[in-house]
């Protein structure tokens, strides 16, 4: 989630220069992955412990009313630091990689994409470089773990939204040693990366890219911010006050010049980011306001074919009412989504 605070390969990068240089063919479609509307499973295994932060244990009947409601993909945030050793070899939980896999089995059997990514692996925007063959050594492990599973349907995500010390002036040397150990065992499964400063929008503009033919970017959109996170307490130094609406014309004008600027990254590069997570946080914000800016946003970058992942399923900023047993339709319709049967 976008501003969430808690506390030795070779490298071949192409320069956003040289992508530009490169140049797209403006006949031929973008390159991307098909991720269609997509659902985070937020809460759920990237806290410290799973469920810590107040979600219910994943179920497979969770991704059988995931793909009822009409969704096509899952994103899975898994948090990693902390189930693993922090010398080599580096070693998981097994436990822990064991139940990350039957969380994956189960989105699978239900005819879902899967986006597996690492998530607040806190130490490496510490010292990004310090932490990088640690954090290298867990992607070869998980890479392995799913080295069979199909490539058009399970993609790695290395690393949640850069931001601190990890930026993009290390993006391409820190993320070297996982993406060496995923070649090793998954030679062209997508690989995502996602940019600098918590992955916004902005972050695409200077996004650096190792040169490989199956590597895919990502973006976050949490804008306007004072709205999306209003009393959000863990937004540091402090929090936006509550009571922020959203559709002014400054609103509109700011959703105008950022869709644009997406436009502009597919129109240099020729590679398509899909919108990795999006969404307004549900305490000081109606389901009909979340609804409103749902809708503005999924109607503004439609044009452009972005898969867009909503944040997130159960939890903080719910699309379903684990309480009531039931999907919150005024979301469901505002992506788009046929509201289900009662």
């Amino acid at each position: 989630m976008n501003r969430l605070i808690i506390a030795g390969a070779a490298i071949f990068s192409l320069s956003v220069g040289a992508v530009a240089e490169g140049g797209a063919n403006p006949a031929d479609e973008p390159k991307s992955l098909p991720v269609g509307t997509c659902v985070n499973m937020g809460n759920s295994l990237e806290p410290m412990v799973e469920t810590g932060w107040g979600g219910a244990p994943i179920t497979e009947a969770d991704f059988a009313r995931i793909k009822a409601a009409g969704f096509d993909t899952v994103r899975l945030p898994v948090r990693w630091h902390n189930k693993s050793e922090q010398t080599a070899p580096y070693t998981v939980d097994p436990e822990w990689m064991n139940r990350v896999q039957e969380v994956v089995d189960w989105a699978l059997a239900n005819d879902l994409n899967v986006i597996l990514n690492s998530h607040h692996f806190d130490p490496i925007h510490e010292d990004p470089l310090g932490v990088a063959e640690w954090h290298g050594g867990v992607w070869k492990q998980i890479a392995e773990r799913f080295a069979d599973y199909p490539e058009d349907r399970l993609w790695f995500e290395l690393e949640n939204e850069p931001h601190n010390k990890f930026d993009h002036s290390n993006l391409l040397e820190t993320l070297a040693p996982a993406l060496a150990a995923v070649r090793e065992s998954n030679p062209t499964r997508p690989v995502i990366y996602g940019g600098e400063n918590w992955s916004g929008i902005d972050s695409l503009a200077t996004l650096p890219l190792p040169e490989d033919g199956n590597i895919y970017p990502t973006f976050h959109y949490y804008d306007p911010f004072p709205f999306t996170h209003q009393g959000a307490s863990w937004v540091e130094p402090e929090p936006p006050a509550p009571g922020r609406k959203f559709g002014s014309k400054e609103d509109m004008e700011q959703l105008t010049r950022d869709v644009a600027k997406l436009e502009a990254y597919i129109a240099r590069t020729g590679l398509m980011p899909f919108m990795g997570e999006t969404g307004a946080y549900d305490k000081h914000v109606s389901t009909e306001e979340r609804a409103k800016y749902h809708r503005a946003v999924r109607e503004a970058f439609a044009p452009t074919g972005t898969g867009i992942c909503v944040w997130g399923y159960a939890n903080t900023f719910p699309f379903y009412d684990l309480g009531r047993g039931k999907w919150h339709t005024e979301l469901l319709e505002a992506m788009g989504l046929p509201a289900p049967a009662e």
